[in-house]
């Protein structure tokens, strides 16, 4: 494998960017959790996880290599992210697998060889039996990976996202003549789902009335809370819950369900995405419970080592 040596060969990998794989951190495009992220790929869900290193071969054909070396990855990751150089380069007994297609959309291509594209298929493979390449989802659908996307946005965004309903909230009672509760100034607006419960930390969302007074609590809000309870009580598979650094020694948790995904800060309110809710993001407000169901995610979240 290379960087971007011009002299290689067509086997040779000019490397463009790279993902890890791991419990704690992996393509969300893939799966709910870990092991269905591997699956996705037909790898092994191995504790340590994997770099997944993407590139163009000397033809300009697509290919994900899946290698072993996490820390060298890791690395490479750390330095594009501060914007230095660092010629990703894993040896060819670090490889465990090289997959066609990508599984993210880039924006980039290596110089001086074809554009992007498909691999043909091995000579003497059965098209039957061929695996199709990978490919960025449909961004024109709503589905599971978009929903996981969306909430991973969310995290990333999270400032932007809150100003954005605190605007919308403060909308809300102005056309309604009251003012916002101090008490409660951060707990968004729109969609509101109450975690408040008598059976312990959001054990089962309880409706509330909205600022309008109608009943809005959504199905798919209490079956994502109940859902997470489960996880309290019974592990989920790695990488369900994950937990990540946020200012003001808070964390951000990332955690997905079937059909739904959830992101939080565990000092602020929290956001769920539906598959059966295209781009609608649903707040489900603080209260006394959230908190509390927040803090026991956390504790059983993985997180990046």
């Amino acid at each position: 494998m290379s960087g971007t040596d011009e002299s290689a060969d067509e086997d040779a990998l000019f490397v463009l960017s790279a993902v890890l794989l791991t419990p704690a951190q992996f393509p969300s495009v893939l799966g709910d959790d870990f092991p269905e992220a591997c699956a996705a790929l037909e790898l092994q869900p191995y504790d340590r996880g994997y770099g997944l290193v993407l590139g163009q071969d000397g033809t300009g054909a697509r290919w994900t290599v899946a290698v072993d070396d996490v820390s060298l990855v890791a690395v490479a990751i750390a330095a594009w992210d501060c914007g230095m150089e660092y010629d990703l380069s894993p040896g060819e007994r670090t490889v465990v697998a090289a997959i066609p297609g990508w599984p993210l959309a880039l924006s980039v291509a290596a110089p001086g060889i074809p554009a992007p594209h498909d691999p043909q298929p091995e000579p003497g493979t059965d098209d039957d039996g061929a695996r199709p390449p990978l490919a960025p989802p449909d961004t024109t659908t709503w589905g599971p990976a978009q929903r996981r996307l969306g909430a991973d946005e969310i995290a990333l965004q999270w400032e932007a996202w809150r100003e954005q309903f605190d605007a919308e909230d403060e909308r809300r009672h102005a056309e309604a003549g009251t003012r916002p509760d101090p008490e409660t100034a951060h707990m968004g607006a729109g969609a509101v789902a109450n975690t408040d419960a008598e059976n312990g930390a959001g054990a089962d969302a309880a409706e509330n009335d909205d600022l309008d007074g109608s009943r809005i609590i959504h199905d798919g809000v209490r079956r994502a809370l109940k859902e997470l309870n489960g996880y309290l009580e019974s592990s989920p598979p790695p990488g369900r819950v994950r937990s990540g650094f946020a200012p003001a020694g808070a964390r951000m948790l990332r955690a997905d369900g079937p059909g739904w995904s959830l992101v939080a800060r565990t000092d602020d309110i929290a956001y769920i995405l539906l598959d059966e809710e295209p781009n609608e993001v649903l707040p489900v407000d603080r209260g006394p419970a959230l908190p509390k169901l927040l803090e026991a995610l956390d504790k059983i979240a993985v997180r990046p080592s």
